[in-house]
C-alpha cells in the first residue's frame, strides 16, 4: 500500500505544504477518521459490548435484542454518596453514574436476521442500526444533554419507548415516609442512605427522577423521554412507556437528562426543557449540529499512521477511537470514572465503586495534552480543584503537615473533615508514633463504617457480618494498605496543572489554578513530620508507600521524584508570577538537598539479597514494612518519567544510563510481538521517552491488544470486547485505560517537548522513537504552545511546520542531524542554520516552515 501524498494526503490544520482544497481535505479527513468506526454485522450478546454514544456529560452503550434497542443512561455528575458516607462500607457496593434504563421496543423481532448492521461513525458522531426493513439513526447532541434518534419501521409495527428505574425495591423503613411517599415511587434504604426513584407522565413526555440523600448530602437526576403523539402508560411503580404506531415517515424519539447537587433545582423540568429544545429544532437539525461539532473536533489535530504489515494502521485506528471515547465522556462537571466511565449497562453494579484512583484516571488524561483538545482535561482539573480545601484540611488533620494531601483513592469531593479527637489519634497512628495495637475504642468504632477503598482506611482488607454485626478484617500491617501511605499522587496531579501551563503559557491558569496546586503539593512534603534532614545533610522520607506494592519504606523513589519535580516546577512558577519570593530560598535548599534516587548498588536498597544484576533504580531503601515483589528490576521503578526528571534532553547522562539499564533489565528476554503489556503499564511510555523505536514497534500495539487477561473473572469471551474496551477492573467496569496509555506513548514516540529538567525550557524533538517502517503524518501540540505538523516516509522526514500559538521562543532539535536547515517565515523571509539545537524567536500566531537544505 503506497503512503504517497496522492494516496494519503495530510489532514489536520491545513497549513503549509500539506494544505489541500477544503473539499478534498474534508473527504480525506472523513476517510482517515472513519477507519476507526465500529461495525457490527450481528447483535452483541452482552450489553457491555454495546457501542458508546455520548455528548461528554451523558452517555450510554447501545445494544440490541431481536425486538429492542437498549440503553442505560449514565451521567458524570451523578453520585449516590460522598466522602462523609457511613452507609457503604462494603467493597464494590457504592455506586455512581447510572440514571435510568431505556428500551425502544418493537412489536416484532426487527433486529433478527442476516442483514443486521450496527455502525458507529465516529467522524459524524452518529450511529445507525438496520435490519429487516427497520432502521434507527442516533446521535448525542453536544450542545444540550439529549440523545436523539429517528426510527423507521413497517406500517404495522408498534414502537414503544420504555423508561425503567435502576432500583426495584419499594420499601422504606424510616420515620419520614410521609415526606417521600407518592404514587409510582421506589425507595431503597442502605443504612442511613436513601435512594428514591419516581416516574411520571407529562402528555407525550415521560420522566424518571432519582434522588440520593444521606445526612447533609444530596444529589438528584432526571431522565425524560419524548415521542410526539405517543400515549403514556405506567406498567408498574418502576416502569413507564410511550407507545406509537410507525407512520410513513420516521418517528423521532428524544432522551434528555439532567442532574444537580442543589435541592432547589428541579431537574425534571430541566430535562424536559432540553428535550423540548431538541424537539423544536427537529432531528435533522440536531444531527447536523452534532456532525458539525465532531467535524470541528477532528479538524483540530491529526495523526495518520501506516506500515506494510498493518500494525501502524491498527494503532492509528485505536488512537482515533480513544479520542472519540474521551470526547464522548469528558466534557462535564467531573471526569468519567475509570471503571465504567459513562458506559455501564448493569444498573448500579460498578466494580471498585464510586471513588477515583489517580493511577487509573491518569491513563485517560496524561495522553490528552498533545492532542490539542485541552478542554477534555477540564473535568479532571475541575474535580481536583473542587476538593482542594478538603484536601488541605486533610493534610493537617491526618498527617500534621501543611499544604494539601490528595490521596491516591478518594471520593469526588475529597476527604471528610474528621472529629478533632479522631484526627489527633490518626496522626499518631499513621505517622508510626503510636503502636497500632493501642488504638482507642473510639477510633476502632469510628473506622467500622468507613470504605476500605479509601486511602485513609485502606488498612481494612474486608469485612463480614458476625451475629448481625459488621466486623472488619485488617491487612495485618498496622495502618498500611496498598494506597494508605501513597503521597506522590498529590504531586503528580499538581504537575499536570503545571504541564497545562507549559502547553498554553496561560499566566492566569498558572496563577489561579496551577500555582496553588504546586504550592500545596510541595508544602505538604516540606512540612511532613516524617520528612527530615539526616546526618548526611540530605532530606529523607520514612514510612511511605511506593505505588501499591511497597509499604512503609524509606526514601521511596516515588516520593523523592515527587518532591524534586513539584519543587522545581514551583520555583519556576514562583519566578514567573513573582510570588513567594521570601520562600524561594527555603524551597531551593530543600530541593537541592534531597536524598538521591535509590539504586541497586546502595547497601540499603530494597532488593533481593542475592541480586547481582546491573545498576538499576529500586523502589526505596530499607527498612520497609513490605518490600514489593522482592525482585529487580521492578516495572514500576522508573518514577522520574512523571516529572521530566529523565528524558533524551536530560543533562545528567548517568541518570539516563541507569534508566536505560533498568528498562533493558526488565526485558531480559527481549521484546517481541508476543511481549505482553498490562493495561496500566507505562513501559511503552518509558520506551518512547528513552527513544527506543524497536521497543515501540511492539509495546504500543501489544498494549492495545491486551494479549492476556489480568483478572480472569473479568473476562468471559476474550480480553478486548467488540467495542474495543476491556473489563480489566471487573464486571461492569468497562474501560479504555490501555488506549490512553498507548496514545501517550505514541505521542512521545513522534513528538517530544520535554525540558532537560522540571521547570526548564522545553525542547521539541521529532520522531525520537518512531519505528523505521512506520510512515507517519501528524499535527500535535508541543509545550510552548506550538502546533507541530510533520511527516516521515520511509525514514525521511519531510518539511516541518510550526504554528506558534503563544509567540514563545522555540527550541527544536535539528530533525536532519548534520544538515543545514532553512527556517522560512510566513512573509517569505528565510534563515539558514545548521545547529544541532535550533533556537529562534516566534510571534503569536506565526506560521513557520523548516526544511532541509
Amino acid at each position: 500500500m503506497s503512503f504517497g501524498y496522492s494516496r494519503r494526503g495530510f489532514i489536520g490544520t491545513g497549513i503549509g505544504a500539506f494544505a489541500a482544497p477544503a473539499i478534498v481535505r474534508d473527504n480525506q479527513e472523513r476517510n482517515r477518521i472513519s477507519r476507526a468506526d465500529l461495525i457490527y454485522t450481528k447483535p452483541v450478546v452482552r450489553g457491555e459490548e454495546g457501542m458508546p454514544l455520548g455528548n461528554g456529560r451523558m452517555g450510554t452503550l447501545v445494544w440490541t435484542t431481536p425486538s429492542q434497542i437498549r440503553f442505560q443512561i449514565n451521567r458524570v455528575d451523578v453520585y449516590a454518596n460522598n466522602s462523609y458516607s457511613n452507609s457503604f462500607f462494603e467493597r464494590n457496593n457504592d455506586y455512581c453514574g447510572g440514571c435510568a434504563h431505556v428500551e425502544i421496543e418493537f412489536s416484532e423481532p426487527v433486529f433478527a436476521g442476516p442483514d443486521f448492521r450496527q455502525h458507529l461513525s465516529i467522524y459524524e458522531g452518529k450511529m445507525t442500526i438496520a435490519c429487516r426493513g427497520a432502521k434507527a439513526e442516533l446521535t448525542a447532541w453536544p450542545h444540550q444533554d439529549v440523545i436523539a434518534m429517528q426510527v423507521s419501521a413497517s406500517r404495522a409495527t408498534v414502537v414503544r419507548a420504555k423508561l425503567r428505574m435502576l432500583r426495584h425495591a419499594s420499601q422504606y423503613f424510616g420515620k419520614q415516609l410521609e415526606t417521600f411517599a407518592t404514587e409510582h415511587m421506589a425507595a431503597v434504604e442502605t443504612r442511613s442512605h436513601m435512594a428514591l426513584s419516581q416516574i411520571e407522565a407529562r402528555g407525550d413526555r415521560i420522566v424518571l427522577t432519582q434522588e440520593f440523600r444521606e445526612d447533609e448530602y444530596y444529589n438528584k437526576s432526571a431522565v425524560a423521554v419524548g415521542l410526539a403523539g405517543a400515549k403514556a402508560e405506567i406498567a408498574d411503580e418502576t416502569e413507564i412507556s410511550l407507545t406509537a404506531s410507525a407512520p410513513d415517515r420516521p418517528l423521532t424519539i428524544l432522551i434528555a437528562s439532567a442532574a444537580s447537587f442543589d435541592k432547589q433545582t428541579n431537574v425534571a423540568d430541566l430535562a424536559v426543557r432540553q428535550l423540548d429544545d431538541a424537539a423544536s429544532k427537529g432531528y435533522p437539525a440536531v444531527a447536523a449540529e452534532t456532525s458539525e461539532w465532531w467535524h470541528d473536533f477532528w479538524s483540530r489535530g491529526a495523526l495518520e499512521l501506516h506500515s506494510d504489515d498493518g500494525v501502524a494502521d491498527f494503532v492509528e485506528q485505536n488512537y482515533n477511537y480513544f479520542l472519540y471515547v474521551m470526547a464522548s465522556s469528558s466534557r462535564g462537571k467531573f471526569p468519567p470514572k475509570f471503571n465504567g466511565m459513562i458506559w455501564n449497562t448493569g444498573g448500579d453494579l460498578r466494580t471498585w465503586g464510586a471513588q477515583h484512583w489517580f493511577a487509573n484516571t491518569s491513563c485517560y488524561y496524561e495522553a490528552l495534552f498533545s492532542t490539542g483538545r485541552l478542554e477534555l482535561l477540564d473535568p479532571f482539573f475541575g474535580m481536583y480543584c473542587g476538593m482542594r480545601e478538603a484536601c488541605s484540611v486533610a493534610a493537617r488533620q491526618q498527617w500534621g503537615s501543611r499544604g494539601m494531601y490528595i490521596p491516591e483513592t478518594t471520593y469526588f469531593d475529597g476527604l471528610e473533615k474528621l472529629p478533632d479527637d479522631i484526627a489527633a489519634e490518626m496522626r499518631e497512628l499513621y505517622l508510626m508514633r503510636k503502636p497500632w495495637a493501642d488504638r482507642s475504642a473510639g477510633f476502632r468504632k469510628f473506622s467500622e463504617t468507613k470504605h476500605p477503598h479509601s486511602s485513609r482506611w485502606n488498612w481494612i482488607a474486608s469485612g463480614q457480618y458476625k451475629k448481625g454485626r459488621w466486623t472488619t478484617q485488617e491487612r495485618g500491617s498496622g495502618p498500611y494498605g496498598n494506597v494508605s501511605h501513597i503521597f506522590g499522587s498529590t504531586a503528580k496531579i499538581a504537575y499536570l496543572y503545571w504541564r497545562r501551563y507549559e502547553f498554553t503559557l496561560d499566566r492566569e491558569w498558572l496563577r489561579a489554578r496551577a500555582y496553588p496546586m504546586l504550592r500545596g503539593a510541595f508544602e505538604f512534603y516540606r512540612n511532613h513530620p516524617n520528612v527530615q534532614k539526616g546526618a548526611d545533610g540530605k532530606y529523607h522520607i520514612r514510612y511511605a508507600n511506593s505505588n501499591e506494592s511497597v509499604w512503609g519504606a524509606r526514601d521511596t523513589d516515588e516520593d523523592l521524584s515527587a518532591m524534586w519535580g513539584s519543587g522545581a516546577a514551583l520555583l519556576r512558577a514562583s519566578e514567573i508570577l513573582d510570588l513567594d519570593s521570601d520562600l524561594r530560598p527555603a524551597w531551593k535548599e530543600f530541593v537541592t538537598n534531597l536524598a538521591p534516587l535509590p539504586l541497586s548498588t546502595d547497601s540499603d536498597a530494597l532488593k533481593p539479597d542475592d541480586y547481582n544484576g546491573p545498576r538499576v533504580f529500586t523502589r526505596g531503601r530499607k527498612p520497609a514494612v513490605k518490600a514489593g515483589r522482592g525482585v529487580l528490576p521492578d516495572p514500576n521503578s522508573l518514577p522520574m518519567w512523571f516529572f521530566d526528571l529523565c528524558n533524551l534532553e536530560s543533562h545528567d547522562a548517568d541518570r539516563l544510563s541507569v534508566a536505560n539499564a533498568t528498562f533493558d533489565a526488565y526485558f531480559r528476554r527481549g521484546i517481541s510481538a508476543d511481549t505482553p503489556v498490562s493495561v496500566l503499564s507505562k513501559l511503552a511510555i518509558a520506551a518512547a521517552t528513552l527513544g527506543r523505536p524497536d521497543a515501540i514497534r511492539n509495546l504500543v500495539p501489544n498494549q492495545i491488544r491486551a494479549l492476556s487477561p489480568e483478572r480472569n473473572t473479568a473476562y468471559k469471551d476474550g480480553v478486548v470486547l467488540a467495542n474495543r474496551m476491556t473489563l480489566r477492573e471487573g464486571p461492569q467496569a468497562l474501560d479504555a485505560q490501555r488506549l490512553g496509555r498507548a496514545a501517550e506513548a505514541l505521542h512521545l514516540a513522534l513528538l517530544q517537548s520535554a525540558p532537560p529538567e522540571p521547570g526548564g525550557e522545553p525542547v521539541i524533538r521529532l520522531f525520537a522513537a518512531c519505528p523505521k517502517e512506520w510512515n507517519v503524518r501528524f499535527t500535535l501540540l508541543a509545550r510552548g504552545g506550538f502546533l507541530v505538523t510533520a511527516a516521515i516516509e520511509n525514514g525521511d522526514i519531510h518539511s516541518v511546520q510550526l504554528l506558534s500559538q503563544t509567540g514563545a521562543p522555540c527550541q527544536l532539535r535539528n530533525p536532519w542531524p548534520g544538515a543545514a536547515v532553512e527556517i522560512v517565515r510566513a512573509d517569505g523571509r528565510a534563515e539558514r542554520r545548521n545547529d544541532p539545537l535550533l533556537i529562534f524567536q516566534t510571534a503569536k500566531d506565526e506560521r513557520i516552515v523548516l526544511r532541509r537544505v
